[in-house]
Parts: C-alpha cells; structure tokens; sequence
C-alpha cells in the first residue's frame, strides 16, 4: 500500500502533537498546518521528539483561497480539524475570533473539500461544551445541544455544518465530540494544568495561594494520546459518522484537586481560594458522557484513569521545574 498523507489543523497544540505521533507510527507522511508555518511554536512537537518528522505549511483558516490552495499543494488522504480558538474562558472575550476560527473555518475546509472533488476524509473536533448543562444526564449522539458560551456555540455549528455536508453533498466528513482530556502538553491557561502547576509550585516554595475560579464541577476527564487514536479510528470506518469520546466517569474538580496535591504532600484545602471573579459568565455543573458508542462500533475505550492521570502530569511538572525529588 502506497503511503497515506495527513493533513492536521492546529498541529502545534495538545492534540495535533499527540495525534501527529500517532500517525507517524502508523506510517503517515504528516503535514501541519499553521498560520505562519515560519514562526509556529512547535514546542510540543519537539517534547514529543518528531518536530523533525513532520512537514509544516501555512494557512489561513478563515480564507477560502488559502485553504484550497493548501488541499491542492499537499494532496492529502486524511484531514484533522484541530484548529481554532480552543479556550472555553477567552471565547467570552472574544466572541467573533472564536466564531470564525471555529466555524467559518470549518465551512471553508468542508468547501474546499467538495472543490478538489477527492476522497478526503476529513474529521472535525467537537466538544462536549455544546450539549450545556444535561442535568446529570449523561450524552451520547443523540443528545440535545444547548450550548452556554461562545466556544460552544461556534463548535455546534461546526458540528451541523460536518453533518450537513455529509448528508447533500456526500462527504466522507464526521465529528468527534470529545469530552475533556488532559496531558503535559496542556497549556497553562486550562485549569487542570494550572492547578498541577500551582501545586507543584506550591510544594516546591512552601508558600503562596492558588486562586481557581468555580471549583464546585465536575467533568469526564480522559487522557489525550487515548483520544487521538479515537479520531484515527473514526476516519478509518466504511461510512463515517459522529462520536462521543470519552471515560463515561465524571469526577468533581475538587476530586481533581485532592488528587494533585496528594501527589505532593500537600492538604489543598490549605492552599486553594475559589475566587467569585473568576468565574465564567456561565459554567456547566456536570459533564456526563455515555461513549457506548464508540466502545461498540469502533472498538475504543479510555485506557487511563484520572488517578493516573493526574500523577503523569504531576511528574511532568516537576520534571519541568527541575524538582523530581519534591
């Protein structure tokens, strides 16, 4: 079999770094887009040692042209939507940017698709932020969308647009509504990774305060190099079709932050502030998930569990900080 080409959106976060690896191992020629391939930060690439394995290309997303002119050039077999504004919290301050990052952009990638006339199959990233607040009721595919922010809103579209090019012009195209998954690579401004580093800084110095905003949810968190291969598996089936990812446990952030500071001897109760200013407009209490689907048809299931989870990137952090003896 001649060599598949992969073509990944957004190749320098979390995901596109962990899903590049991925694809590499399996063979692929991976290209990753960027809006100035030049100055990209491919520091997750490099942590991941495959910065060297891995062409990069410059796009703009929002642009038609620019985005046609990049399916011409690489030819690809597969394309990953990971592009885009990624941030639940900034899309509140700014609601356009993550509109046409998120949707605009998935329009023009789905258009470009139809132009070329090839047999792409293209996977777009979901998020468990458009179904809102299910009441405790856990998601799967047919759920409701009730979107509660910006983000979510733009990703809901997304996703309606995915289904509808799909549906009239026959597109190999779906979605994979993932629900939240964590790593090292998570930058810092999650509150996952804020928390790890904050209790590793804390452990470290023997002082100070982590400020966190709504610590009375809970969500279903995952381990994101489980994740990628999800959306490998999704573009690999006879007819494509959406997906909920994830554990199908949900856990309180208090759980999450027990967790991180246990890991370094510490009680958080005696370090943590929930600070009424950072809340978010609106915020969703539980994220539940029902990935029976996915068990079932593609044969996927989380592997780690948020206990591992947490000690991995509490490892990490400290490996970062150059305390490994904490």
């Amino acid at each position: 079999m001649s060599q598949k080409t992969a073509l990944i959106l957004g190749i320098t976060g979390q995901d596109g770094a962990y899903l590049a690896q991925h694809l590499l191992s399996k063979n692929y020629r991976v290209v990753g887009a960027s809006r100035d391939a030049q100055v990209a930060n491919l520091r997750n690439l490099k942590t991941l040692n495959i910065q060297s394995q891995v062409d990069m290309a410059s796009v703009s997303i929002s642009d038609f042209r620019s985005v046609y002119q990049l399916l011409l050039r690489v030819q690809p077999d597969e394309v990953y939507n990971l592009a885009g504004q990624t941030s639940v919290g900034l899309s509140f301050e700014q609601p356009v940017e993550t509109l046409e990052s998120i949707s605009v952009g998935t329009l023009n990638l789905l258009e470009a698709i139809r132009f070329t006339d090839r047999p792409i199959h293209f996977y777009n990233a979901g998020s468990s932020e458009v179904f809102g607040d299910t009441h405790g009721v856990a998601a799967n595919e047919n759920t409701p969308f009730r979107p509660r922010s910006p983000y979510a809103t733009a990703k809901a579209a997304a996703h309606w647009q995915v289904a509808n090019y799909r549906e009239a012009y026959g597109l190999k195209a779906c979605t994979g509504i993932l629900f939240n998954h964590e790593s090292p690579l998570r930058p810092a401004r999650f509150v996952t990774q804020k928390i790890i580093a904050g209790a590793v800084q804390i452990a470290q110095s023997g002082k100070g305060r982590l400020k966190l905003g709504n610590i009375q949810i809970s969500r279903d968190w995952g381990w994101a190099p489980d994740y990628v291969q999800a959306m490998w598996l999704m573009l690999q089936q006879p007819e494509l079709d959406d997906y909920v990812i994830a554990t199908g446990r949900t856990v309180s952030l208090t759980y999450f932050i027990d967790l991180a500071f246990k890991a370094v001897g510490l009680n958080w109760q005696d370090w943590v502030d929930s600070d009424p200013g950072l809340f978010r407009p609106s915020d969703l209490t539980e994220g539940k998930a029902d990935p029976s689907k996915a068990h079932e048809q593609l044969g996927w299931r989380s592997t780690v569990p948020i206990e591992d989870i947490v000690q991995r990137m509490v490892q990490a952090q400290r490996a970062v900080a150059g305390h490994d003896g904490l």
